[in-house]
């Protein structure tokens, strides 16, 4: 996924890793020292109202640091790989115009490899495919579409789990409109980029990060997430929206409920976020000359000084 230096390609700077290992933090970091704006690459945070679940940035977090794709479409919009790219482009080229270097912010490893590449042939929404598997789902429920999934595209049923109702259809639309699975396209590397790009990926020993997100879960109950969730509904929003895939907010509506307590609502949101993170550890681990920044034993101030003296030695 790296691109070589190039005069033509614009710059940019990719700064990924896990759920909880730290990214926003070491991103504001790295603007400030590089004269930086963030473009988020996070597929749940770009929804407006659910921050706390999905933990947004906040201002004071930023330090006035710009931050782009965040809280920019309702929660009932679907947004997808190729709406991203499209604006996501679009803002790199304004951040350039402003003389500014854009930092590329985010665990969606799908939205970071389209920004670079592409997006892959038939990318495009299949709206009648779609519909026709949204209405089989309500016939016949989710279950018999994961088996569908399973029988074509083993690799994606494996990736998203029988819940993903979202990516199961999607995986399925795709399949149905081009004849190929959608794991074949994930593993396409196109040997040209489209931007002079450097990739940095936080790592961080497996039982640390679990700890980070089981601690970090905590803190989003404790900073009113089920009250965050309370204002959602009220608002009149669908459960079927995509921005309720976020991790633990459906859990946390059975609280609301009265369907779960809050105790084993909160056990199942942090095994499904070290599920993820898990994921997204093999997906960074697979990108090619990714360069790894290990942060056990160190300070975000450190492993900010790490990426500017290799960005600034790495002639992009």
């Amino acid at each position: 996924m790296q691109a070589a230096s190039h005069p033509t390609k614009p710059r940019l700077l990719v700064i990924a890793g896990p759920t909880a290992s730290g990214k926003t933090a070491l991103a504001v970091e790295v603007c400030k020292r590089l004269q930086g704006e963030i473009i988020s690459a996070d597929s749940m945070q770009v929804y407006k109202h659910l921050s706390v679940g999905t933990a947004k940035p906040t201002a004071a977090e930023l330090q006035g640091v710009p931050c782009h794709l965040i809280d920019h479409v309702e929660p009932d919009e679907q947004y997808n790989l190729g709406r991203f790219v499209d604006e996501a482009r679009h803002t790199v080229m304004e951040i350039h115009a402003r003389g500014n270097l854009p930092v590329i912010c985010g665990g969606t490893g799908m939205y970071i490899r389209g920004l670079l590449h592409g997006v892959f042939q038939g990318g495009e929404p299949a709206l009648e495919i779609r519909h026709a598997l949204e209405a089989e789902e309500q016939s016949s429920g989710l279950p018999a579409l994961f088996a569908k999934l399973e029988a074509v595209d083993a690799e994606s049923a494996r990736r998203y789990g029988p819940n993903d109702r979202q990516r199961i259809i999607r995986a399925l639309e795709i399949f149905y409109a081009t004849g190929k699975p959608l794991s074949e396209y994930h593993t396409q590397d196109l040997d040209q980029p489209d931007f002079a790009a450097r990739i940095y990926v936080i790592r961080w020993p497996r039982q640390m990060l679990y700890d980070r997100i089981n601690k970090r879960a905590e803190a989003m109950l404790q900073n009113g997430l089920l009250d965050e969730i309370a204002r959602y509904l009220a608002s009149g929003y669908e459960m079927t929206n995509p921005a309720v895939n976020a991790l633990g907010y459906r859990e946390m509506i059975d609280v609301l409920r009265g369907q779960q307590t809050r105790e084993v609502a909160l056990d199942v949101m942090q095994r499904k976020s070290r599920n993820y993170a898990k994921r997204q550890e093999t997906w960074f681990r697979a990108v090619h000359d990714a360069v790894f920044l290990y942060a056990e034993g160190t300070s975000v101030e450190m492993l900010a000084e790490q990426v500017v003296s290799d960005w600034e030695k790495s002639g992009i």
